[in-house]
């Protein structure tokens, strides 16, 4: 202490007080992007109110969470994190309405290291990053890591950085089909279903759930408990959707026939926007100490009042209004496909060693596609006061319309080639 210090007790209070407030300021400046070691000595001194990381949020139902979380109440910052975000998806999001603070990271989920401080004062994680492969396109090796190891990643990340809730995003293919034989209409939690597949997806996400539900009542660092839930969607349809793009594209390009895909199928698909806000009701839940209890460690099917329909009725009710149409041709009996589906698998095992052929159907994807499969929403209902936001007609006229813009590029692609 200087003399002056010591002759003036008051000032040297002043000064202190003005040094510890100056340090306290620059703390809450530091953004994510920076790791030091004071953000990991105060994981809390980032923000009132609550925040919340999204994972894979560029993705196709990541970016409807993100779009309906930035309207919550008291809710400080959002931080979107993906491996990369497309430039109108940065776009999108940096015009977003909110009071909230939009952070997008782009890092990957098998980086602990990353995830320790994107996580650093986060309240909610919603966990939604995901490789989907039912076709064997990409290496079993590559599914696994980001499917499983990725959110052990995440579920130990979280754990460091003391946040109290994690929500993630599985899928009904944790329960099956696992026989286009075995008839399951309206099924429900309290039935016992379960994948029996090795196939890298289904196998992969139905481990990641297990990790996700064990992880539930895990002690934090900051001596807090971690509370975790699951919620599995049916088969998500909606504007942007990755499979009806490729379903779309390719018909256009057969003079407007739809493949026929899943005919022999009974499914309960549910729109995008109805999925998005499941995700939300649970971070609700999770977040809400007189709904918690019930929440914490359970998962749910999230379906919504989506006629049930087989795959390619779906397909076609949704872009018939753009002169697309079925494939009306013969096509083979389901017991047949099934067992060539097997044959072609076979022929690509034993050829494996010299040749990495890749069959164009499975026997995981000829069951999943061609199975009478539905399950209820009640539980989560029940548990998060989950009611779908949008309904069959509006989900259609709105799935519908985008399909209309797809088509209508087509057209132009095809203009300006014959120009």
């Amino acid at each position: 202490m200087c003399a002056e210090c010591r002759k003036k007790p008051w000032r040297a209070a002043s000064r202190l007080s003005h040094l510890i407030l100056n340090n306290l300021a620059a703390l809450l400046r530091i953004t994510i992007h920076h790791h030091c070691s004071a953000c990991d000595l105060f994981p809390g001194l980032t923000m009132p109110g609550w925040s919340c990381l999204v994972t894979g949020a560029g993705g196709f139902v990541g970016q409807r969470i993100i779009r309906m979380l930035v309207q919550e109440k008291e809710l400080q910052e959002v931080r979107a994190l993906d491996k990369v975000f497309r430039p109108e998806t940065k776009e999108e999001f940096s015009k977003l309405q909110t009071k909230a603070k939009v952070t997008m990271l782009e890092g990957d989920i098998l980086d602990a290291q990353y995830l320790r401080r994107a996580c650093q004062g986060i309240s909610v994680v919603i966990h939604t990053a995901a490789v989907i492969d039912v076709s064997h396109v990409l290496p079993r090796q590559t599914i696994l890591d980001v499917n499983l190891k990725g959110t052990q990643n995440i579920l130990e990340a979280c754990v460091e950085a003391s946040v109290p809730a994690f929500i993630y995003c599985s899928t009904v293919d944790v329960a099956g089909p696992n026989s286009y034989k075995k008839i399951i209409l309206n099924g429900h939690e309290e039935e016992h279903h379960e994948s029996t597949w090795s196939d890298a997806y289904p196998y992969s996400k139905r481990m990641a759930e297990k990790a996700v539900l064990a992880a539930n009542g895990s002690i934090l660092k900051n001596g807090g408990t971690l509370h975790t839930c699951a919620l599995r969607p049916m088969y998500i349809y909606g504007e942007r959707s990755p499979f009806l793009s490729v379903m779309i594209l390719a018909a256009l390009k057969n003079k407007g026939i739809l493949n026929v895909t899943g005919k022999f199928s009974i499914a309960n698909p549910v729109y995008v926007g109805n999925v998005a806000w499941a995700h939300i009701l649970a971070a609700r839940g999770l977040r809400d100490p007189k709904k918690s209890q019930n929440v914490q460690g359970q998962f749910y099917y999230i379906s919504d009042d989506t006629p049930h329909q087989s795959y390619d009725d779906l397909n076609c009710t949704l872009s018939k209004e753009w002169g697309l149409r079925l494939d009306s041709s013969w096509s083979l009996p389901l017991p047949l496909l099934y067992w060539l589906a097997f044959l072609l698998e076979t022929v690509s095992f034993l050829l494996r060693p010299f040749y990495n052929y890749r069959p164009p159907f499975n026997c995981h994807l000829v069951t999943l596609s061609n199975s009478k499969f539905t399950f209820s929403y009640k539980k989560a209902q029940r548990d998060l006061g989950y009611v779908p936001l949008v309904s069959w007609e509006e989900a259609k006229q709105k799935t519908s319309e985008w399909i209309g813009t797809l088509v209508e590029q087509h057209r132009e692609t095809l203009d300006t080639k014959s120009q």
